[in-house]
Order: C-alpha cells, then sequence, then structure tokens
C-alpha cells in the first residue's frame, strides 16, 4: 500500500475555501495550509486576522458577479483547482415561524446556503474534471436533518438541498476523477456562538454555562456534552481531501457528538 507523507500530503495542490476568514473555514484553511496546499480564502469581509500565507479575495458570493470574480482570480492566477471546499453558509432568520418569514428571507437563505455552491461548482469543475482529479467538500449541517421551525427554516431546507445535490453531483462527476463529499457539522463552537451564548445569559440572567446547555437542550442534547470545536471540524475537511481518503465520494459524514438521534 502506498505510504502518505502525513506532513504535506497537499503540497502541489490548490485549495479554494469559502466562509474561510473566521469559524470553520478558517480552521479548515489553517488545516490545508499546514499540509502543504496553497490556499485560497474569500469572504465578503476582511479576515480577522491576517495571515500573509492566505490569498483573500474579497466576494460576495451570494451575487453572480462574486462567485464570477472569484472563479476568474482563481484560474488566472494559479491555472487549476484541486480542492473546493465550499463553506461558506448562514442563517438570519427571525423568530416566529412560517408566518413572519417573507420571500426575501428564503432567497437569502437558498442563495447563501445551496446557489453560491452550485455556481462555483460550476465555475470549477470543468478545470477539475480537464485534469481528471480534484475533490469538492459542502459544508451542510445537521439542520438538513433536524430542522428547528422557528430559527433556522430556510437555511435547513437549503442545507437539505445541498446534501441532495452533492450527492447526485457525485453521480456525476465522480467517473470523471473528481470526489464530491458533504460533511454535515453540529452546533460549532465559534467566536458567535459564544456571543450568542454571552447574550443569551445577559438577557435570561443565567450563567454562561446554563445558556450553553440550554441550547443543547434546543436541538435534543449532545451526547458528547458539548459543540465541536472548529479545529474538529477541521480535522475531518483535510483527512477528506487528503490522497488517504482517495475512495471516499458521494457520502456524507456527520460530525456531531452524536446529536441527530437516530442512526
Amino acid at each position: 500500500m502506498e505510504r502518505y507523507n502525513f506532513n504535506k500530503e497537499l503540497s502541489g495542490k490548490i485549495a479554494l475555501v469559502t466562509g474561510g476568514t473566521k469559524g470553520a473555514g478558517k480552521a479548515i484553511a489553517d488545516r490545508l495550509l499546514n499540509a502543504g496546499a496553497t490556499v485560497i480564502i474569500t469572504a465578503r469581509n476582511e479576515p480577522e486576522e491576517e495571515n500573509e500565507k492566505l490569498h483573500f479575495i474579497q466576494a460576495d458570493l451570494i451575487k453572480v458577479a462574486g462567485t464570477n470574480k472569484v472563479v476568474d482570480e482563481v484560474l488566472s492566477t494559479y491555472k487549476k483547482l484541486d480542492i473546493l471546499v465550499n463553506n461558506l453558509g448562514s442563517s438570519e432568520t427571525k423568530g416566529g415561524g412560517f408566518s413572519v418569514l417573507t420571500d426575501e428571507d428564503w432567497e437569502l437563505g437558498i442563495q447563501t446556503n445551496l446557489l453560491a455552491p452550485v455556481r462555483l461548482d460550476r465555475g470549477f469543475l470543468p478545470h477539475m474534471i480537464a485534469q481528471k482529479n480534484g475533490v469538492i467538500i459542502h459544508i451542510a449541517s445537521i439542520q438538513g436533518r433536524l430542522p428547528l421551525y422557528d430559527s433556522t427554516l430556510p437555511y435547513a431546507a437549503a442545507k437539505a438541498g445541498l446534501i441532495n445535490y452533492s450527492k447526485g453531483l457525485s453521480n456525476e462527476v465522480s467517473p470523471k476523477g473528481v470526489r464530491v463529499l458533504t460533511v454535515s457539522p453540529g452546533w460549532i463552537k465559534t467566536r458567535s456562538a459564544i456571543a450568542m451564548m454571552e447574550r443569551i445569559a445577559e438577557s435570561s440572567k443565567i450563567t454562561l454555562e446554563q445558556a450553553t446547555q440550554s441550547v443543547m437542550d434546543a436541538l435534543g442534547g449532545i451526547p458528547y456534552g458539548r459543540p465541536a470545536f472548529p479545529e474538529e471540524v477541521a480535522e475531518l475537511v483535510g483527512f477528506l481531501v487528503s490522497p488517504r481518503a482517495d475512495y471516499l465520494t458521494g457520502t456524507e459524514y456527520i460530525i456531531d457528538g452524536g446529536t441527530i438521534p437516530t442512526i
């Protein structure tokens, strides 16, 4: 069996991580960089922490022009892309259930969480197919299976669509040398998640630990007892895009500490 260099196993690879300036996206970008890849990150806003080793492209991927900008700059600069991690995702659903959600709320959720990765895939896939090699990772969410009607409905519906799309795309392009995989995290302990816990604690006059437990309870509980760290999600992605995972395609990998209660 082939032996791999685990330290620099992605040397010579060009990787793009969307939403790569903070949270899980930043952790994924750092993980791929440490494995030897040349890493491009993209987001609407400048990175929280500047890293001259990362190529940053400022773009709004929910707009066609933003997607085109990223595809054009990556291909004109590097002539290829080997790894695409569609990490961009957000939920801005207001509380109140179905009746308060407008077409604009639904369109924003679908553009951000489904159509942005679809457009990026369409931009880069012809080049991956031509080189008969490439990996596409779609970062979905367990909300695709466990929607919360009062807080994540458009996001959850879009992520469910992303999971289904990812499987269909894999069936089409895996025979052409491109692997397509889905990673569905549960709750991740990002800075924004911590800030949300602090707001809940302050408004409800409870401790930060109690606020964290209240969110875990709303999810139906996390058997492992805590949210995931961004680096844990990044480690899974780092493995999946590596040559060690060469036979893996078309599947969804859930990393949720046991949150989903079914097999």
